[in-house]
């Protein structure tokens, strides 16, 4: 049975995590220490929430350090629609994807294409620099719990790309897929996201997933090319 969107929240949280979450009220606030919108993000634990209990987020936030960044999830149209009247703007709306592992898992990349390592090597790490993902969010990897590695690609004999993927409760999640730009168009990215479901399938899990805002073409058109399945959305509202 395919994941649902908040089965999928939940795996985002626990693949990607905050470096601490606090309960203010109905909301959760997350303090991302620089790891992102996703990790810094604001959700609604609750619907009941008044005005006032939006009025403490806001400044549970300040408080942290960080502008006032809410995710909008399935259900949180009331939310939407007061932040929008208090004047914050949507920001990247993001695609989730989903498809069982043993779709994928066959598809054996070539040899020496495809390496899982963790800790991720140096040069994983200068891949991911070159793409702009940094070390605040290499500290979100060192956080996530439970089974978690690195993909390392390698095509015309040097590095290709970088991923990191992570499993909780049984659904695999791969985050910060980065390609290296003279590598791209060959294949890549396919044959690390085969080798990622490998990796989760002998680490027990039923599905592999990914996020993607809306305006990534090139994630969008691979992951549909795979034949992953949509099986939900989300946004952000920032002031």
């Amino acid at each position: 049975m395919m994941p649902d969107a908040h089965t999928l929240y939940d795996v985002i949280d626990h693949t990607w995590p905050a470096a601490r979450s606090l309960k203010t009220g109905p909301f959760l606030l997350r303090d991302g220490q620089g790891g992102g919108k996703r990790v810094s993000a604001a959700t609604s634990l609750r619907t009941d929430w008044t005005q006032a209990d939006l009025d403490a987020a806001e400044q549970g936030m300040r408080d942290l350090g960080q502008s006032c960044l809410f995710m909008i999830r399935e259900g949180d149209q009331r939310l939407d629609d007061t932040l929008g009247e208090r004047g914050y703007h949507i920001v990247d709306p993001v695609v989730m994807y989903c498809i069982p592992v043993a779709a994928l898992s066959g598809n054996i990349p070539p040899r020496v294409s495809t390496f899982e390592i963790w800790r991720p090597l140096a040069i994983g790490f200068d891949i991911w620099a070159a793409g702009g993902i940094g070390p605040a969010r290499w500290d979100v990897m060192e956080r996530a719990g439970g089974p978690k590695t690195s993909i390392l690609g390698r095509w015309n004999d040097s590095p290709a790309g970088v991923g990191f993927v992570a499993i909780h409760d049984g659904i695999a999640m791969m985050h910060a897929l980065e390609i290296l730009p003279h590598q791209r168009r060959q294949g890549m990215a396919e044959k690390m996201i085969a080798r990622a479901a490998i990796w989760a399938e002998r680490n027990n899990a039923s599905h592999i997933s990914a996020v993607c805002t809306l305006a990534n073409d090139a994630a969008n058109k691979l992951y549909s090319k795979l034949g992953m399945t949509v099986v939900g959305h989300y946004h952000y509202r920032q002031k």
